[in-house]
């Protein structure tokens, strides 16, 4: 826990340890005016239960005088006042420390999110394929939320409660050693065979939480993402099951840690309580009588009373931070995330001006698979029309992932005019425009999703209109209420596939990019309007390079070149007639 405390510390921006700092300084404070409004109640008190006699004290008279005060109603007022003004002082500190350490656990919470999805968006496009969403939406969202709520704000909360403690003691000791030192212990003694007792399990029980978000993230994408196959076989029970099973034991862990969190509590109250009886009653035997030992036990019972609060409080917070401890680590380590290539690129493109060549390309996606793409050796000229073909599983869709710089090679080169591109160069990827036979579409309007990523305010929406006709897709959206401003519902379920396909050939061509891969991008067109739009591009983007991968043979007749894969290798690359033998 320390070591994670320790990284999530060198994490925080400089702003935030300032404020820490602050909030140190606001706790200190704070803790001065409980241990004063404490104070206060003893010569509140003392006066309150003998106030002719507490004049005779020679101390007590000097401060009459000082203040020109002539009898003990006067001085009863006087340390009404100052008591209620303590309290009320105390009490307005303590708001401000909660408003404080609430404001600055969220700031926190944050700029983890925002820095944990920055740097796993950065991430090269290999780790992302090896990792399951599921997971990353859970450390992102309830895992970064956990670690607020049960980690940063129990932290700052047991701080307080602990400089406040620590004071508090050392006055209860100041103002009766014995009674207090026996009262801290008893108290202790609680909370320390409730540590000893509960620590395992509630690591256990951590574990529990961290693993069951992401596996009850992962079931909901899968239950509504496959909503049309689930409807069809019938399984909403199967799913429905596995969401309840997961979803009970995570919440019977969070139930269990809250049980643990809040049980010595219950225990130290009944404990304070008799305490306080047992004091009262001893002192009602002695020789000062209850009246002059009146002013202590008040002391004593209000110092207990606070102390209760803020012992809970640094006992909650140790067992947040135990039952929190896996979600605490799987947060560090996605905010320690290594970015392997400056992001601060400016996207200007590297020159291609005359081809793209692949040399000696080998890929494997990991050491313990076989290889995908074995000794490729092709070019592209620059205004080429290249098709890219074979069975499922040759290794187009690696091919391609390769050429746009998504996947590095792990043999071989790709040289742009004689130029090595390594790893996801921006500066290449600048050329490239892909449209995929899945188009993503964001639950906005066809504008928006046609000039993807650009702010709504800056979408040329004069340059939208001319790609969506080139894509044929303009009729149909003027065809529509609210036109361009359509909106398309999540991941584009209110268009049809081919629609779908046509959007995103559009902000293919919005992009303004001279490569463009067609990955199947029109595998759901009839024939002529693919034809349509094949000519459209074409006359549109002059001089443009295009590679295009398919299955449908007749997709790639007007090709310049086929190339044919075959189990990871290149068995033809030349012209449409030759490669027209390798089709059956």
């Amino acid at each position: 826990m320390k070591v994670l405390l320790s990284r999530l510390w060198t994490n925080l921006i400089a702003k935030r340890k300032r404020q820490l700092f602050l909030i140190l300084l606001l706790m200190l404070l704070t803790s001065i005016a409980e241990v004063v409004s404490i104070g206060a109640v003893v010569p509140f008190l003392a006066v309150l239960a003998n106030p002719e006699g507490i004049v005779k004290n020679d101390i007590v008279f000097s401060f009459m005088q000082y203040f020109n005060l002539t009898n003990a109603s006067q001085l009863l007022l006087l340390f009404t006042i100052a008591f209620v003004t303590a309290a009320i002082i105390a009490g307005l500190m303590r708001i401000a420390l909660l408003w404080s350490q609430a404001r600055f656990s969220n700031a926190v919470g944050t700029d983890l999110s925002y820095k944990a999805y920055k740097l796993t968006l950065y991430q090269p496009y290999s780790v992302h394929i090896s990792k399951n969403s599921s997971e990353v939406i859970a450390g992102i969202t309830s895992k970064i939320n956990i670690v607020v709520s049960s980690i940063l704000s129990p932290i700052l909360i047991g701080a307080s409660s602990a400089v406040m403690l620590t004071m508090i003691m050392l006055t209860l000791v100041i103002i009766s050693p014995y009674i207090a030192i026996s009262i801290i212990i008893g108290f202790s003694f609680v909370y320390i065979v409730f540590i000893v007792l509960t620590r395992k399990k509630l690591i256990s029980n951590s574990n529990n939480i961290s693993n069951k978000s992401g596996e009850l993230i992962k079931i909901l994408q899968e239950g509504l993402g496959g909503i049309r196959d689930i409807k069809i076989d019938g399984t909403e029970n199967a799913f429905c099951s596995l969401f309840r099973n997961a979803d009970m034991i995570m919440r019977r862990s969070k139930a269990n840690n809250q049980i643990m969190a809040q049980a010595p509590r219950f225990i130290v109250e009944s404990v304070g309580i008799v305490v306080i009886v047992l004091i009262a009653y001893s002192f009602s035997d002695s020789k000062e009588g209850i009246t002059n030992t009146l002013p202590i036990l008040g002391a004593l019972a209000l110092g207990a009373q606070r102390m209760l609060p803020m012992i809970q409080s640094a006992y909650g917070a140790w067992s947040n931070m135990k039952g929190s401890y896996k979600a605490l680590e799987d947060v560090v380590n996605m905010i320690e995330q290594v970015i392997p290539c400056d992001k601060n690129h400016n996207n200007m493109a590297i020159p291609f001006n005359y081809e793209i060549r692949l040399k000696n390309v080998h890929y494997r996606y990991n050491d313990d698979t076989s290889w995908v793409l074995n000794n490729v050796n092709i070019s592209i000229k620059k205004g080429e029309k290249v098709g890219i073909i074979g069975k499922t599983g040759s290794g187009k869709s690696t091919l391609v992932d390769i050429i746009m710089g998504l996947l590095q090679p792990s043999i071989g080169e790709i040289l742009v005019d004689d130029s090595k591109v390594l790893g996801s160069s921006r500066e290449w990827q600048a050329h490239i425009a892909h449209i995929p036979q899945s188009i993503f579409l964001t639950d906005a309007t066809i504008s928006e999703n046609i000039a993807f990523g650009v702010a709504k305010d800056k979408i040329d929406i004069c340059r939208v209109k001319k790609v969506a006709k080139i894509a044929q897709i303009s009729k149909i959206i003027d065809s529509w209420n609210d036109k361009y401003e359509t909106v398309v519902g999540e991941r584009g379920v209110q268009l049809s596939g081919g629609q779908r396909q046509r959007i995103g050939i559009a902000r293919a061509l919005y992009k303004k990019a001279d490569i463009l891969i067609l990955d199947e991008a029109t595998s759901a067109l009839d024939n002529k309007t693919e034809n349509l739009v094949i000519t459209g591009i074409e006359n549109n983007k002059e001089n443009a390079t295009i590679i295009m991968v398919a299955h449908r043979h007749s997709t790639l007749k007007n090709c310049d070149k086929i190339i044919v894969m075959d189990d990871g290798v290149v068995v033809n690359a030349g012209a449409y007639s030759e490669a027209s033998r390798f089709f059956n």
